[in-house]
């Protein structure tokens, strides 16, 4: 028997159960025979058609035999064995064919379990080659039609009397993913919804003492108004806040979906395993002592348990969760967060602390809260997909210190930024990387670039600090999205006015000259003093009435698309009145207003956002319209890189491993093969080892000649002399070789002699795959200047179509591509075709470490690198996004 997926995994169903996917083992025979006789006979007649039981046990005599030629997989649910599913490959081999089959659990049937078994199989059939699954189902087995015709994967249908022969082309496309990540959505939906709007809440370790955590949590349940029930576990209590304490949770008299653990790290598991027991859905442990103290082993213990009971997992070593719509504040939060349109996660518990805090000082509510600690399990890729189709949120806030599956994060994100904003603070800004690094490429693309550009992609909104978080989300949460960049500032102080347009400017927005039509309006009621062009100064005089006529005078501008009113107390009208008039002028308006009134943040009328500073104001606007410029930007297509070789560039990649395990840089003629497969062209060299092997080469290539250090040391080789250039006859080679070797001396092993490339215009094209993130792709000005320079552009494959044009038109020396001061234009074309090509590499193997095309030499007739450098080092790939499965 195979096995028939990569690795054993968890995975949700659609009600938020958990189920355990892995291959077939040679002691599953009893397992399986019990399954059948658990089976009905309705359930054995439409799997076995006419054999019913008797076919069945039949089936599983013949599968766990070792010369099974099946692919098989089997579910395990709550520690039995609740499915199996495989497919068996033609008797001819060739013919690309293999027929399905599966056998659900009567308990389990209806929860999404076929389905999840299916979309493993195809995968792993495609994977192998199959070209068509093929799977006869009863035509009254109308479940069995719907789980195959909604999988997402092309099908053709043919009756044949009571029977439906289906046909399945199993490989991965755009709309099966999109199903994919459908059902995965409204798993998580359902599994978390148990945590934020439970039935009844247990608290295990609550005890007396107003000082314990567990009895913090309990107070803040009970003042909460949590309205189910609340059960304090304490063998050493009878009641505790008035309410009936148990000494066990198997001995709480009705069902738990949620149970909050406070007990000392080491009894722990021994909690969980009785929440197991009692049938407890969502675990929040608040205990430390894991893997931060340097337990792992205990928190992989913790995290079995729950797996393997179906139970949800927050944290441990955390705060809580909460969630106002239910009245559920399941924290030890030192104060209840106000009900708002605002959802927070925070992997810090005193970032989550300050948040809350300074939130409730400036009047921005929450719906839910959720500090998830160590992240053993519940992670922010689980409580996006569960907050994108809560009806409470309508912004979502996130503090990041890592990142569990970046490429789907990123994934989520997007989707979820289409519909919802998503602010993020992402720790960890430094510089140090996550290991040395020894390429022009790596030099640039820190982990935090590659950070930067994932969250730039899916559309989230970084910020460096709490208070720019929650001055970009109340703004979020509070008013609609700018149209566009053009800002109106209204206001009574010059001042302050002028430092607000200034930050409009640094920020890249504009203040634009008003309309004729609207500075005439303005003029005809504003007092002569005033100024209308832009900003519109009702000078220290202005009164409440004329704020209200110049906003709204300015807000039916059609060249506006925001306006900016700033106000310093207490001139005018006073603060008072000059905060009504805002909110009165204002009420019916769908542009995006903000306020500045001087030393007061928080909430005009609950609706318009009030900043103590211009240019807190400015940040969260230009926040604001850049996410609205990426949600109106159309998502392009993947790119679509030139045929790749991408066998054999898997094929070399292995190779090369083999021989050293550890990895390495690959040797120059190494290194152009595996750019050749994905149609990137490299200069032709001859490697020498000597200085009359130096002079042969010059004289068989043709003057002039490049004379280029080679040895595992030398990266930047021209700044240690070791890269000559325009080398006239193979005695200037013969005498360069011997100077490079005087001065390099043993870090010189060799050298490499090229042909002298037709002059153009230098760019750098490299990659770098950092251990914890992925795969990193730079473009930006090449040849010595590159890190002088920094002129760079970066994407996480993969690419979009439009992402290698994109990049090209992101970096200053872009003009010199088209044609500068009378130079002529280059290829770009090509130039767009080879980022595309390293940006599918990059994509494809994730054992090339490093990458560096330096220079890429661009002319009118071509792009092609002169300078490569390859580094492999051993890496799994990346989950399959078409294999559902928890962390």
């Amino acid at each position: 028997m195979r096995r028939t997926v990569p690795d054993e995994c968890d995975v949700l169903l659609r009600e938020g159960g958990i189920a355990h996917l892995r291959p077939l083992r040679p002691g599953d025979d009893h397992a399986l025979h019990a399954l059948v006789d658990r089976s009905s006979e309705r359930s054995a007649y439409l799997r076995f058609f006419t054999g019913g039981r008797a076919g069945a046990h039949a089936y599983v005599d013949h599968v766990t035999r070792p010369d099974h030629p099946g692919r098989v997989l089997v579910a395990v649910v709550n520690g039995r064995l609740a499915g199996i599913a495989e497919y068996i490959p033609g008797e001819n081999g060739e013919d690309g064919e293999a027929e399905i089959a599966i056998l659900i659990d009567d308990s389990e049937q209806h929860h999404g379990l076929g389905t999840l078994l299916v979309e493993h199989l195809a995968v792993q059939a495609a994977e192998e080659g199959v070209r068509e699954l093929v799977a006869e189902v009863l035509a009254e087995n109308r479940p069995m039609l719907r789980v195959l015709d909604d999988l997402g994967l092309a099908t053709r249908r043919a009756f044949d009397g009571g029977t439906v022969e289906i046909r399945m082309d199993p490989r991965p496309t755009p709309a099966l993913l999109e199903r994919i990540e459908s059902r995965a959505r409204q798993a998580t939906s359902a599994c978390l919804s148990r945590l934020f709007r439970p039935g009844a809440v247990a608290v295990v370790g609550a005890g007396r003492a107003p000082s314990g955590v567990g009895h913090h949590i309990l107070r803040n349940l009970v003042e909460a108004g949590f309205p189910g029930p609340v059960y304090p576990v304490n063998p050493n209590a009878e009641t505790i806040l008035g309410l009936r304490a148990y000494p066990n949770v198997r001995d709480v008299p009705g069902p738990v979906d949620l149970a909050v653990v406070a007990v000392p790290a080491p009894a722990v598991p021994d909690v969980a395993r009785d929440c197991a027991r009692h049938g407890v859905r969502c675990l929040v442990v608040v205990s430390a002592g894991f893997a931060e103290a340097g337990r792992a082993e205990q928190e992989a213990e913790l995290l079995r348990i729950c797996r393997e009971s179906g139970m949800r997992l927050v944290g441990p070593n955390c705060l809580g969760v909460a969630d106002t719509g239910s009245h559920l504040n399941a924290s030890f939060l030192p104060h209840p967060p106000a009900a708002g349109r605002l959802a927070l996660m925070s992997q810090s518990g005193a970032v989550a602390v300050a948040l809350i805090d300074r939130a409730n000082e400036l009047g921005v509510g929450l719906s839910g809260f959720a500090s998830v600690g160590n992240k053993a399990d519940v992670s922010g890729n689980d409580l996006l997909e569960y907050w994108e189709d809560d009806p409470a949120t309508d912004v979502i806030a996130l503090y990041l210190e890592s990142f569990g599956n970046p490429r789907r994060f990123g994934r989520i994100a997007r989707r979820v930024s289409g519909r919802k904003p998503i602010v993020a603070i992402k720790s960890g800004r430094g510089g140090s990387g996550e290991r040395a690094v020894r390429s022009h490429t790596a030099a640039a693309a820190t982990p935090d670039v590659a950070v930067e550009e994932l969250l730039r992609a899916s559309g989230v909104i970084r910020v460096d600090s709490v208070q720019d978080m929650l001055d970009t989300a109340r703004l979020l949460a509070a008013q609609p999205l700018p149209g566009g960049g053009r800002v109106a500032v209204v206001g009574n102080s010059g001042g302050p006015q002028a430092l607000a347009a200034d930050a409009c400017e640094r920020d890249g927005l504009l203040v634009p000259e008003l309309s004729p039509v609207t500075r005439g309006r303005l003029r005809s009621r504003l007092p002569a003093a005033a100024a209308v062009a832009n900003p519109v100064d009702l000078t220290a005089g202005g009164s409440a009435r004329d704020l209200v006529f110049a906003v709204e005078t300015v807000l039916a501008d059609p060249g506006i698309d925001a306006v900016l009113v700033v106000y310093t107390p207490p001139f005018g009208s006073g603060l008072a009145r000059t905060r009504q008039a805002v909110a009165a002028a204002t009420a019916t308006t769908t542009k995006t207003v903000v306020a500045c009134v001087s030393g007061h943040d928080g909430l005009l009328d609950g609706r318009v956002p009030c900043y103590a500073s211009p240019e807190q104001a400015v940040r969260a606007l230009g926040h604001a319209v850049r996410h609205a410029a990426w949600r109106r930007a159309p998502q392009a297509p993947p790119a679509v890189p030139p045929m790749a070789e991408v066998a054999a560039a898997r094929a070399l990649v292995e190779q090369e491993l083999a021989r050293r395990p550890g990895g390495g840089w690959l040797d120059h003629a190494s290194a152009t093969r595996l750019l050749g497969c994905y149609g990137v062209r490299v200069l032709g060299a001859l490697a020498v080892d000597g200085p009359e092997a130096a002079a042969a080469a010059a004289g068989e290539i043709g003057p002039p000649v490049a004379l280029k250090a080679t040895g595992p040391g030398l990266v930047h080789k021209s700044d240690v002399g070791g890269v000559r250039l325009g080398l006239a006859t193979p005695q200037e080679a013969r005498r360069a070789y011997l100077e490079m070797a005087g001065t390099l001396g043993p870090a010189m092993t060799g050298a490499l002699v090229q042909p002298m490339a037709e002059p153009g215009v230098g760019m750098i094209i490299g990659g770098v795959a950092h251990e914890s993130f992925g795969p990193l792709l730079m473009v930006g000005m090449g040849g010595v200047a590159a890190e002088l320079m920094a002129d760079h552009s970066f994407r996480v494959p993969p690419l979009g179509e439009d992402d290698p044009a994109a990049m090209l038109a992101e970096l200053r020396c872009a003009p010199l591509l088209s044609g500068y001061r009378g130079r002529p234009a280059v290829d770009v074309a090509e130039l767009r075709g080879q980022i595309a090509g390293v940006g599918q590499l990059l994509d494809d193997l994730p054992q090339v470490a490093e990458l560096d095309l330096n220079p890429v030499m661009v002319t009118a007739s071509g792009a092609v690198a002169l300078d490569v450098r390859v580094r492999l080092a051993p890496a799994a790939g990346p989950p399959s996004p078409f294999r559902r499965r928890l962390r």
